[in-house]
Order: structure tokens, then C-alpha cells, then sequence
């Protein structure tokens, strides 16, 4: 997890190595899944309450912990360098899912069952996007402690699977600051504290905080009596997916099961949730007028707000609405009209994914506002995928100066962020990452729609496009076949194992992995 897009890391780490040292990469891994082995306790607990079958979480903990062993068995004698970190980086986000699949597979019920649904679930699950194959989403379906796994392998994933392994390993704190770079999603990061380790401590402090602030505030309407389907298992379970923005929800109807009362407050962490941790470090640490003053925290309002104010009106005139009335009856209610703008505004902005009603009953103005919507992503140094509000604010500063010397060529005109300059080469890097972002959406948006083709699945452009960036951009849900009370089943296994991929590159911001596959890395 990062904390200021612009910050520097001064932290020193091992010489890059003549060649990649993957049996360090690898024994680092084993150390991560030792760890782990403890997170199927929670869902183990849910089991042990509800009389659930406890085999899958005791197995899933045996291999996460066994493999793990084997694993750390390769290490050599040498800390993790620079080049072993992107390889680190990169497989364990590769790895965890994959053993992540044990539950379902094991469990053996409904369409996660099967190894290609299962890993589309568990990449789905860790890399927050929400995107998910379970066609039948209840409890009479599957146990209350799968479902909870579900929604703790979103948590897990939010604030940094490896920001929490610096956070409690020593071993990791030489190199710890590249291995969060490469993680977090965001542009640079800014070290809160003087060791790397006590910055990832905070961090994780702060957002473990907000999700039991989270999980009091959910409960405490359900027994104020204003939301009475938000039991204390509901509150977990939708905590556990609204901290990390992930959007995974035990309920079929999504946060649409619950009142308004809930909606609200949902929306509210939501908030939360998109907005850069490191601002509520400063904020707990006696510097809370850097969260008003901050450039891009400002940004990132302004552009829900501006997005919520368009669909509300739409929704209110009904001019947002499909010719199904009856199904969305939100025109000529104002509340109802600005909640379900505003919900469904801060769940795509913040690629939650979370649902408060159906969009596919909205018209296309409507959805293709939405659509847009889920390229702007939240704060750099939060949970939120895609491209980020940041990454937009130094384009539309960098385009105003190139226009401004066009016309003054002699004039020297730095971009400034939050009172400080911003170095060329931080501007030509997310130059390069949003076109190859943009490159590999549309890229992908053609490859989907012609495999829809080739397996006879009735698909149009726009729910191609849509499938596209609610993977790449972990958003979770699109528009028509994908919407939000629909699912990614339809699709062919090598369609979802493409999104598999798309999920795990967008999670770690494409460049590390790319990094990783392209020949020049493995060269001496």
C-alpha cells in the first residue's frame, strides 16, 4: 500500500545481481504462505458456529503451510535483491490465489467447484476486483464459512498481502520499500516513518481500524433497528469487502438486501476506503489539515461529486432510466435518486463494486456514464484500482503546460503537486502506464468479444468493453451480461482465464509483471 504519489525512498536494499536469484524469490514466497496458513482460521471459526463442514479450511491451512516449508527450504544466502523483488512481487500474487482455490475445490458446491471458476474466484477474490462466477449466491447454496472465506481473501488482498508480511518479517525490511512499490497501487510511495517496517505497521493499523469501525457501524444500525438485514455476520462479511474496495457480498442482491440507512453508511467507508491511507496517518498524528489541502484527495471528491450530480439528475428525471419503471422506481424521488447516484458513483470510482440496484435497468446515457466512470479509479496509497485520479491530474497539468509553451516556447513551466515539483521522469512514467493501460483494455476488449464469438456467447461491444476494464481496472462489475446482479459465468474457460490474467496484472499496476515476462529480465 503507498502512501504519497511523489514521496522518495532513501532505503537501502541489495545490489542488483548479475542474474535473477529465483530460489531467493521462491524461499521468500514460503515464508509469505507460512503466514498465511493462519487466515483460514476466521472462516474455520464461521464453521465451527455454524456446524459447518471444517475440511476445507483445515487442508487449505495444512498446504498453505506445508508448501510454504518447502518452499523457504530453497533459499539462498543472500537477501532479496532488487531484480528477485519483482519476481517476488509478481508470484505471490500468482501463487496465493492458486492455493486460494482450495476451499471452493474442496467444498465442491456450485459453479466455483471446478478449477478454472475457482481460480477466476480466488484472483477475483485477492486482487480485489469483485468480478465473480457464483451463479446462486446464498446460504442455502453454500456454507456461511466459504462465503466468508470469500470475503476475507478481499481483505487480505486490500491494503497489500506483502505489506503486511514487512509489517510482522524482519526478514523482509531489507528491500521492503521496492517489494511496496511494486505492490502498491500508486506512482511512488513516501516512507511515513523511519523504518519501512513501522510505515507498514501504520498502515495496516489504520486500515484493520476502519474496518472494525466499519463492522460497529453496520451492527450498530442493525440493532438501532434501521437496517435489520445487517446482522454481525453481514456486518463482518461486508466490512471485510469495503475496506480493501473489493465489492464481494454474501448477499445476492448486494448491498441492494439492505436499507438505505445501510447504504449510506456503506457508501460513506466506501469513501473511505479510495482515499490515501497515508492522509489519515497524518490526520491521527496531529496534521489533520493535510487531508483538506491535499491536491488530490480534493480531485477525487470533485470528480464523485461531479458524477454523482450528472446520474442523480438523470435518475431523478427519469431520462437515466431504461422503459422498465417499475423495476428502478427512483424518478421524482430526490433521496432515492442522489443515494443510488451517489452509491453506485463511489462503488465505480473506487472500483468497490458493490451494487445498491440493477444499472442494467438504466439507460445507455446512464451506464456509459458509469462506464467512464471506471477509468478514474481512487487515490494512489488506497485499495482502489484503475488508472487513479492522480495519474489523470499530472496529464491534464501536463497537457495545460504543453499548450502554454506552444504558445510562450521560452518559458520554463515545472508541474507542481502539493507544493512540489514534479520530476519529468515521474510524468513520462505515467505517460507509459496509462497508454499501456489503455493499450491493453482495448486490446482486450477485441480479443473477448471475438471469443464470445468463437463459443456462440451472444455478447455485444459495449459488454466486452465492460468485462475489459471491470478486470483490468479491478472494478468488478460491468454493464448487460456482466452487470452487477449478473455474473462472469457465460464466458468460455480461456475467456476467464485471460481475465484471470488481466486481473493479476491490473493488481499489481501491469509494469512489474510485464517486467517480469519480458526476455531482457532473465538476461545476464
Amino acid at each position: 500500500m503507498g502512501s504519497s504519489l511523489l514521496g522518495s525512498i532513501k532505503e537501502s536494499a541489495s545490489a542488483p545481481s548479475e542474474y535473477v536469484d529465483y530460489r531467493s524469490s521462491l524461499s521468500f514466497i514460503g515464508m509469505v504462505l507460512q503466514y498465511l496458513a493462519i487466515t483460514p482460521l476466521l472462516p474455520l471459526v464461521v464453521a465451527l458456529y455454524y456446524d459447518e463442514s471444517l475440511l476445507p479450511f483445515v487442508v487449505t491451512s495444512a498446504v498453505m503451510f506445508a508448501l510454504g516449508f518447502a518452499l523457504e527450504r530453497l533459499r539462498a544466502d543472500r537477501d532479496l535483491g532488487h531484480r528477485e523483488a519483482f519476481l517476488f512481487v509478481s508470484l505471490t500474487w500468482l501463487v496465493v490465489p492458486l492455493v486460494g482455490t482450495l476451499p471452493y475445490l474442496i467444498a465442491g458446491n456450485g459453479t466455483v467447484s471446478t478449477p478454472v471458476n475457482a481460480l477466476f474466484e480466488s484472483m477475483s477474490g485477492f486482487t480485489t476486483t469483485g468480478s465473480t462466477l457464483l451463479a446462486e449466491i446464498s446460504v442455502e447454496r453454500h456454507s456461511r464459512s466459504i462465503l466468508m472465506w470469500r470475503q476475507l481473501t478481499q481483505w487480505l488482498g486490500g491494503m497489500g498481502i506483502l505489506v503486511l508480511m514487512i509489517a510482522i518479517l524482519p526478514e523482509l525490511s531489507v528491500g521492503g520499500a521496492q517489494v511496496i512499490r511494486e505492490e502498491s497501487p500508486g506512482v511512488t510511495i513516501e516512507k511515513l516513518t523511519p523504518r519501512i517496517q513501522d510505515t507498514a505497521r501504520a498502515l495496516w493499523g489504520i486500515y484493520a481500524g476502519f474496518t472494525v469501525a466499519a463492522v460497529g457501524v453496520y451492527y450498530g444500525l442493525h440493532l438501532l433497528g434501521v437496517a435489520p438485514n445487517m446482522d454481525f455476520y453481514n456486518a463482518v462479511a461486508h466490512a471485510l469487502t469495503t475496506l480493501p474496495t473489493g465489492g464481494f457480498s454474501p448477499e445476492a442482491r448486494s448491498v441492494e438486501a439492505f436499507s438505505p440507512a445501510a447504504q449510506w453508511a456503506v457508501t460513506a467507508f466506501m469513501i473511505v476506503a479510495g482515499t490515501n491511507f497515508a492522509l489519515f496517518w497524518y490526520a491521527l498524528s496531529g496534521e489533520p489539515e493535510r487531508l483538506v489541502r491535499n491536491v488530490e484527495f480534493r480531485s477525487y471528491l470533485a470528480a464523485m461529486a461531479a458524477v454523482s450530480a450528472l446520474l442523480a439528475g438523470l435518475l431523478f428525471t427519469g431520462v437515466g432510466l431504461a422503459s422498465v419503471p417499475e423495476i428502478a422506481p427512483v424518478a421524482g424521488d430526490l433521496e432515492n435518486a442522489l443515494r443510488q447516484a451517489t452509491f453506485q458513483t463511489v462503488a465505480i470510482v473506487t472500483t468497490t463494486g458493490y451494487a445498491s440496484m440493477d444499472f442494467n435497468t438504466w439507460d445507455q446515457s446512464a451506464q456509459l456514464t458509469l462506464l467512464l466512470a471506471m477509468f478514474l479509479g481512487g487515490s494512489a496509497g488506497s485499495a482502489a484500482g484503475s488508472i487513479k485520479i492522480i495519474r489523470w491530474y499530472l496529464i491534464r497539468k501536463s497537457m495545460s503546460r504543453e499548450l502554454f509553451q506552444s504558445v510562450h516556447p521560452e518559458a520554463v513551466r515545472p508541474i507542481s503537486f502539493s507544493d512540489r515539483a514534479v520530476d519529468d521522469d515521474t510524468i513520462r512514467g505515467v505517460l507509459v502506464f496509462v497508454m499501456t493501460f489503455l493499450v491493453i483494455f482495448a486490446v482486450s476488449s477485441v480479443l473477448i468479444y471475438l471469443d464470445g464469438i468463437r463459443a456462440g456467447l451472444d455478447l455485444s461491444a459495449i459488454e466486452a468493453v465492460s468485462a475489459s476494464i471491470a478486470t483490468l481496472g479491478n472494478v468488478g462489475p460491468g454493464v448487460g451480461i456482466v452487470g452487477p446482479m449478473n455474473n462472469f459465468l457465460p464466458f468460455s474457460p480461456a475467456a476467464k482465464l485471460y481475465m484471470v490474467f488481466l486481473m493479476w496484472i491490473g493488481r499489481l499496476e501491469i509494469l512489474s509483471v510485464l517486467i517480469v515476462l519480458s526476455p531482457s529480465y532473465w538476461r545476464r
